[in-house]
């Protein structure tokens, strides 16, 4: 049985010029236990918007989101609270995302303060357990945010989300505002924690080696709607969806005699207050036919994958 479903979520916001905002619209998965699942897609196509649903830190406008079979949007909120401890997330910027006014026993213990009401040295001793799992060192527990490195502040991300032994984890570009070789550093570090702590990941991220490096599978995202869902390696090796193979196309490579064929993509992103009838994708698809223009195409099974193109 699945750990995370999602079925038909979608988060609508009003805008105003009174528009609406489709900014996830319709999208339906499944993560099982242990897994590593990759969103990747542009900025803007709604990955992020996804990852705080699932956590409730947004409400849904519709579909329902199964953790361990229970339809979390249907729970009463007493119950949501317990459900939460099983989930966390690490943010994106370490910098904005950590308190300043706070020291880092204040940061990573206010979850086990707030839930499991520990104290004193009780909440220390935790603390630096939790420091040490992650790769700090115990005297760094009454330091403040800002003398820390910015690989050391998103250490401090993950122990915060560590703290109550959550089973499920959304990481939401964690690695993109750390430079290269810290990226690398934080990525094992993520590994390795999963391995010892069974955790399984909604890994976020526009960028196409890392998912490479950690995720067992793949979903690509265009403008709040799933696209092409599969094993990673599968979809890296033979792409379907023109908009894959354009993402991949743009990755750079690491052979320099490498020669493969880029495909370039006009036009910007449509907006999703305004979005194209039929295909999303077609007003910059290279490929795009008329029933693209007019019929929105299915999420369907070809092969080994799911696939929304009229044309595979």
């Amino acid at each position: 049985m699945a750990l995370i479903e999602a079925l038909n979520i979608k988060k609508y916001f009003p805008s105003q010029d009174g528009r609406v905002v489709k900014a996830v619209d319709d999208v339906s998965f499944a993560i099982s236990s242990g897994e590593t699942v990759g969103m990747v897609g542009e900025s803007g196509c709604g990955k992020s918007t996804i990852g705080r649903v699932i956590l409730n830190l947004l409400e849904p406008s519709a579909g329902q989101l199964r953790f361990e079979g229970r339809n979390i949007f249907d729970l009463p909120r007493a119950e949501r609270r317990a459900l939460r401890r099983k989930m966390g997330i690490v943010f994106q910027d370490p910098y904005s995302s950590l308190n300043p006014r706070m020291n880092v026993l204040q940061i990573v213990g206010e979850p086990l303060t707030v839930h499991h009401k520990l104290k004193g040295a009780m909440l220390r001793q935790e603390v630096v357990r939790l420091l040490e799992q992650v790769g700090l060192k115990p005297e760094q527990v009454n330091r403040y945010p800002h003398q820390f490195s910015g690989g050391q502040r998103q250490r401090l991300g993950i122990a915060r989300a560590l703290a109550l032994g959550p089973k499920f984890l959304v990481l939401d570009e964690p690695t993109s505002a750390l430079d290269v070789s810290v990226q690398a550093q934080v990525l094992n570090l993520i590994k390795k924690l999963q391995a010892a702590n069974a955790l399984t990941y909604l890994f976020i991220t526009h960028d196409l080696n890392v998912v490479r490096h950690i995720a067992d599978r793949v979903m690509v995202m265009y403008l709040g709607k799933l696209v092409e869902k599969g094993l990673k390696d599968n979809i890296f090796e033979q792409p379907l969806h023109p908009y894959t193979q354009a993402l991949l196309s743009a990755n750079p490579k690491i052979d320099p005699n490498s020669k493969g064929k880029r495909t370039l993509l006009e036009g910007d992103v449509p907006s999703p207050a305004d979005p194209p009838p039929g295909c999303s994708f077609h007003p910059r698809c290279p490929l795009a036919q008329s029933v693209c223009r007019q019929v929105e195409p299915e999420l369907r099974q070809i092969g080994d994958r799911l696939v929304s193109c009229h044309l595979v």
